[in-house]
């Protein structure tokens, strides 16, 4: 029988995000395949200051909640704020990107992805 997952969200090692586009980013995995997970891999996102995700799309979907911070979401060709508390749903094949203003609090947030998917190949981490 597999042992409960729990941990303090604060407890997990983050690591830079080696993505192309991807600029003062970094992610932690909270739960994935590593831990016995088969379907999902929940990933804490931290983009420092002037920082932004990658401008990309997948045929999968994600959700999303912001933890702290704010900053700007890229999504439907719009750019739109987002800050603590807001949840978004990205739906597959849509273009999206995370960014923090310089100078601003920069932003953290849970991103929900398939445990075997990351924009086609298998999900860093997981």
């Amino acid at each position: 029988m597999q042992e409960p997952l729990i941990r303090n969200i604060d407890a997990v090692d983050f690591r830079p995000m080696e993505m192309a586009g991807a600029e003062r980013v970094a992610m932690s995995m909270m739960v994935g395949r590593e831990h016995g997970a088969p379907n999902f891999s929940m990933r804490q996102i931290r983009i420092a200051p002037g920082g932004h995700s990658p401008q990309h799309k997948h045929d999968y979907e994600h959700e999303v909640i912001v933890l702290d911070g704010a900053g700007e979401v890229l999504l439907f060709g719009e750019r739109r704020p987002i800050k603590a508390g807001d949840t978004l749903f990205v739906p597959p094949d849509h273009e999206h990107q995370f960014t923090t203003p310089e100078g601003g609090p920069g932003l953290r947030f849970i991103c929900l992805v398939p445990a075997s998917r990351n924009c086609g190949d298998p999900t860093p981490g997981s």
